[in-house]
């Protein structure tokens, strides 16, 4: 049972339960506002079409109420009411602002104060109509405004709450005035107790839509944030299709030891033309050309770890493993430069891209400040990849693989030219480059 009202749920929660409270607490206090703005327009509303009418057709309300009908009733009942009402919409927005929870006291107050105007109002009517009459009459119905209205709560206990304190106060009410009307068949208290229950129960049910809408408001929530988790550890150049596996598999971002393939790309010498240019082409360029690589990325099993200016550092084989990653790694190398030569020929500003992959194991894990964490890769692989893309622009080439990838790749790789054993910055000895495309 205690499942069904979801207290069980933080049991399961992940790590983001403090930001999934935080998301619905505002959530809740947005409902409650337009739970509060619904009460205010149908409280101005009455006044304004009960005023409108005594103006046009004062002897309407008279067979309404009797003959015994005075406007400043509504005075003395709504308006105090409309005040109230205001208040605990400004109170509401304080809190927002404050970015903090309304007491729960204060919520039971409320209802309390709310649910009691039709009591008032029909205790009003009793004396001007009598017991029978009044009771009959639509007074009892406004308590299912607020009952209704309650879901918006999205409380279980304050819907009941609502419901409870409607029934109590219409048999109290009634049940006292009941003397009043002995000359008359008038009806027992077995017939105000059902009366009485049947708010009770709408009350009970109200409570369990507002449950049930909580639930999706916080799977909605739970959703968001784990997508902005996702955004945040693995940045928004994370393609759809890896960002809806990382939410359903729940990848461990826990540092540990993969076997990646590290791709380094850099638009060789853009520093210099885009001087010339203005930043607003600088940047569409930019956007235009790292749009069409990183969708060749994605279809290949590639993840944008990082963006570096005018170039990027990409992963395969992290944060998920990737079979050859190598092969997927050159495969989508091979494609971005045929793509260039294309969009190259359209432009009246080509750029040339290096690239360099290197493959072997890497720290990756979560790496950064307790408020902000990064998902990255650490490890000479990097460096090395690094570095290759680097000796694009001694070798005059476009794309740079270690002996490593050359041979991960066998017979993919048997146009692959060896540039033999080459100096590489930061390395004692001379390491093995082979040129791709």
């Amino acid at each position: 049972m205690a499942a069904f009202w979801g207290k069980k749920a933080s049991t399961r929660r992940p790590a983001v339960s403090a930001e999934f409270d935080h998301a619905l607490m505002r959530e809740v206090m947005q409902t409650e506002l337009i739970r509060v703005k619904a009460l205010i327009i149908t409280a101005v509303s009455l006044l304004v079409i009960l005023w409108t009418i005594d103006l046009i057709d004062p002897r309407g309300l008279d067979r309404i109420w009797r003959g015994r009908f005075q406007p400043t009733y509504l005075n003395y009942i709504l308006i105090p009411f409309i005040l109230f009402e205001l208040w605990v919409h400004g109170n509401i927005q304080r809190h927002l602002k404050l970015d903090r929870d309304v007491a729960l006291i204060r919520r039971y107050l409320g209802v309390l104060i709310e649910t009691s105007l039709p009591t008032v109002a029909l205790a009003v009517h009793i004396q001007k109509m009598g017991p029978v009459e009044a009771l009959g009459f639509v007074m009892p119905f406004a308590y299912f405004i607020f009952i209704i209205l309650s879901t918006l709560r999205l409380d279980f206990w304050l819907s009941t709450f609502t419901g409870f304190v409607a029934a109590a106060e219409l048999f109290c009410i009634a049940m006292f005035y009941h003397p009043a009307a002995t000359t008359d068949p008038s009806p027992d208290g077995f017939y105000h107790g059902a009366r009485s229950m049947m708010l009770l129960i709408s009350g009970v049910l109200a409570g369990a839509v507002g449950v049930q809408l909580r639930r999706q408001f916080a799977a909605s929530i739970m959703a968001a944030t784990a997508r902005d988790r996702v955004t945040n550890l693995f940045g928004q150049h994370v393609s759809p299709q890896v960002a809806e596996r990382l939410l359903l598999e729940g990848p461990s971002t826990d540092s540990d030891i993969r076997r990646v393939a590290v791709m380094f790309v850099d638009f060789r010498s853009f520093t210099a033309a885009a001087r010339s240019r203005s930043p607003k082409d600088v940047v569409d360029r930019l956007d235009g050309a790292f749009a069409v690589l990183v969708e060749i990325l994605d279809r290949h099993g590639g993840i944008v770890n990082k963006f570096l200016g005018d170039g990027f550092l990409a992963l395969f084989g992290a944060p998920f493993e990737v079979a050859d990653a190598a092969h997927h790694a050159v495969a989508a190398a091979r494609e971005m430069l045929t793509a260039m030569e294309h969009i190259n020929e359209a432009s009246h500003w080509p750029l040339r891209i290096g690239i360099g992959i290197h493959v072997g194991e890497v720290v990756a894990g979560n790496i950064g400040s307790p408020r902000r964490k990064e998902y990255t890769v650490i490890g000479d692989t990097v460096n090395f990849a690094s570095r290759l893309e680097a000796l694009n622009k001694e070798f005059n080439s476009q794309l740079l693989i270690s002996a490593a990838v050359r041979d991960a790749l066998g017979e993919d790789g048997r146009d692959a030219v060896s540039l033999g054993e080459v100096p590489v910055k930061g390395y004692d000895q001379p390491m093995t480059v082979w040129q791709l495309g």
